[in-house]
């Protein structure tokens, strides 16, 4: 994903840069070149600040996404996801951070799940990073209820595991 909207911006370091910032935050562009997260406007100076780049670069980057039908349709159509993983005991869930050795295997999701569902664990939030964007990508799963040790002994073993956190 990330690999091609680059492309768009292969020749502009500054612009690249935030692009993939609003891309990752999940920051929408709007039609009237606002950057939003739901109703809420983020100025361009602080975009700007957040990456390192003037203001002027954020400007020309939302000129640049508005003025490529592809890169129109991605951005204004972004969304931002609530991730429960900080304030999860708080909640009194659980949480599992799984790193796999290489992201782009299939069947990590699969296999991971399989081995919660098969302990009668229901995950009440999935999120898994897009090796396009993250260096080291990680799924991230919220648990309902403890996470017995045999379940981490199971998901261990899995081929292609890096690490595991659980918490």
């Amino acid at each position: 994903m990330w690999s091609q909207i680059k492309e768009f911006f292969k020749d502009l370091p500054a612009q690249q840069r935030v692009a993939q910032l609003l891309f990752e935050r999940g920051f929408q562009v709007r039609e009237d070149g606002k950057v939003v997260s739901g109703g809420i406007e983020i100025p361009h100076t602080q975009i700007g600040k957040e990456v390192g780049v003037e203001r002027r670069a954020v400007d020309s980057t939302v000129q640049t996404i508005l003025s490529k039908n592809e890169l129109k349709r991605i951005y204004m159509n972004l969304r931002q996801v609530c991730s429960l993983q900080e304030v999860a005991r708080e909640f009194n869930l659980s949480v599992i951070v799984f790193v796999p050795e290489n992201a782009s295997q299939t069947g990590i999701i699969a296999d991971v799940t399989k081995i919660v569902s098969e302990n009668s664990l229901s995950i009440r939030q999935a999120l898994a990073e897009d090796p396009s964007i993250s260096a080291h990508p990680k799924l991230t799963l919220i648990l309902e209820g403890d996470i017995p040790s045999e379940l981490i002994s199971k998901i261990r073993k899995l081929p292609g595991t890096r690490s595991i956190t659980v918490y």
